[in-house]
């Protein structure tokens, strides 16, 4: 398709000729194969019904098109009454929408719509009767849950924006849906509570998404260098993404903005804190002691899978004298049995590490076993007592990844932190331990996203949201005051 000629059409409005207007269509579409079109004859009066295959219902277009359009026929009448008739005076769909312009035409057919197009008439009645395939809804994937709800959001938007509004049914929510992407022109859903959400932030992010220029938009990916301006500067993405509809509806009464996009199964959370990702919907299904003691395993497994493999570089190449001395003996007499210094045996291991895990998520499930089985017990085994490694290394490592585990949204920013820590340590010791672990410092607290600072509410300090830090408050306590990511409220009742 000549893109210039088709940009050109976009906005080139529709002709009173029926007859015109196809023609312009099949050309502008280059007679593409699933663009139907089925002429009628109403009376006297010829009509022309448009649609894409695949994306309408057939059932439905029998039903809402088809039979009420022969319907008109009994009474002989002319394109006026018709315009009328399908305008003012039916009730075919739903979602009807009257088009004057070729560019939207184009927008819902290719959405799911049928349009009606009368000859005399320069305009067509668009009609919803949407019949694409789509996955139901499912239970989540990658955001496992043990007392809390089990669907999740799907690649279709109207079934996100339900699931949301299913759990919150208060008219303050609000729903904004823009067209993002000069090819795919796909349908963005920017979601927010009124008087919760701040203002300012939600300007920006609507600006910042209207100005993207890029052709396609296929998944949340697209849209993050764009809303997340610290995304090339920082570690940490101060954007989240979910799956499931719960977090999203939390996340929505801390006065965070959704961005839900068609396609993706799954929205976007801003602005997000790093505590965030120690937070899981299970921790409100629990009484508030345990739910304190899991937020304290997740941050101790944040330190092991990112300080323990450097932390073990660092004591035994530089600082020996820290281990007992019967650990001491034991480590020496494994590191001397192995060819490669320590710092060299723990870069090859987590490499090795990575390439099987990334093959376990590539590979189907009925074969992704088989390679933790070959990786964990074979490969392992064998370099342990071929002396390519030493055994005490080979457990640091396992014990890194189980912890990076707990922590799947950090996973990415973990497997960075870890390489870099190894080198720190094996070339500096616990001086380039504590020099990474500063700049690291640095990077968390130069992270601030929509006025919100990365380390709220820890740095700046706010009281009032400590307490979901390290613990989590009764619902009675919650209940009487109301805590967003851009302020503070007690609200006694």
């Amino acid at each position: 398709m000549n893109e210039p000629y088709f940009i050109n059409m976009k906005s080139e409005l529709l002709r009173s000729d029926l007859k015109t207007n196809l023609d312009t269509a099949r050309s502008a579409l280059g007679e593409t194969a699933d663009f139907n079109i089925i002429n009628i004859a109403i009376g006297s009066t010829d009509c022309a019904v448009l649609s894409i295959e695949g994306m309408a219902s057939t059932q439905l277009m029998a039903e809402l098109v088809f039979e009420p359009l022969t319907g008109f026929s009994n009474k002989e009448p002319t394109a006026g009454d018709m315009i009328e008739m399908l305008e003012k005076h039916s009730l075919m769909s739903t979602d009807r929408q009257i088009v004057t312009d070729f560019g939207t035409l184009f927008e819902l057919l290719f959405s799911g719509f049928a349009a009606i197009l009368i000859d005399g008439i320069p305009r067509a009645v668009c009609l919803g009767i949407q019949g694409f395939e789509k996955r139901p809804v499912s239970i989540p994937e990658t955001e496992q849950t043990i007392s809390g709800s089990r669907d999740s959001f799907t690649e279709t938007l109207r079934t996100n924006i339900s699931l949301v509004r299913r759990r919150l049914k208060t008219p303050a929510l609000r729903f904004e849906i823009l067209k993002v992407g000069k090819l795919s022109v796909t349908d963005v859903c920017i979601a927010h509570i009124e008087g919760r959400a701040d203002a300012d932030s939600l300007q920006t992010i609507r600006q910042k998404l209207q100005s993207i220029e890029l052709d396609t938009i296929l998944n949340a990916g697209y849209l993050m260098p764009f809303v997340d301006k610290t995304y090339s500067r920082s570690v940490f993405s101060a954007v989240t993404v979910t799956e499931r509809p719960d977090n999203a509806c939390a996340a929505l009464n801390e006065g965070k903005i959704l961005v839900i996009i068609d396609g993706t199964p799954g929205c976007m959370l801003l602005p997000t804190v790093f505590a965030d990702n120690f937070r899981t919907m299970d921790d409100y299904c629990e009484k508030p002691f345990y739910a304190a003691f899991s937020r304290w395993i997740k941050y101790i497994s944040f330190l092991l899978a990112v300080l323990l493999p450097g932390l073990y570089t660092a004591l035994v190449m530089f600082h020996p004298e820290v281990f007992p001395l019967k650990l001491l003996l034991n480590l020496a007499a494994a590191e001397v049995a192995t060819p490669y210094p320590p710092v060299v045996e723990m870069l090859l291991l987590m490499v090795l590490f990575e390439i099987m895990r990334e093959a376990g998520v590539r590979l189907p499930r009925s074969v992704g076993g088989a390679v933790s089985i070959v990786g964990g017990l074979i490969i392992g085994d064998a370099a342990v007592k071929s002396g390519m490694v030493s055994q005490p290394l080979l457990i640091v490592v396992g014990m890194t990844a189980t912890a990076s585990f707990v922590l799947p949204s950090l996973y990415p920013a973990i497997t960075v932190l870890r390489l870099i820590f190894i080198i720190a340590g094996g070339f500096g010791g616990l001086y380039g331990i504590a020099v990474a672990l500063t700049l690291l410092i640095f990077n968390i607290a130069a992270v601030d996203q929509y006025g919100t600072a990365f380390t709220s509410p820890l740095l700046p300090m706010r009281p009032h949201g400590l307490t979901d830090i390290f613990s989590r408050a009764g619902f009675p306590q919650l209940a009487k005051r109301h805590t967003t990511v851009t302020n503070d409220t007690a609200d006694e009742q």
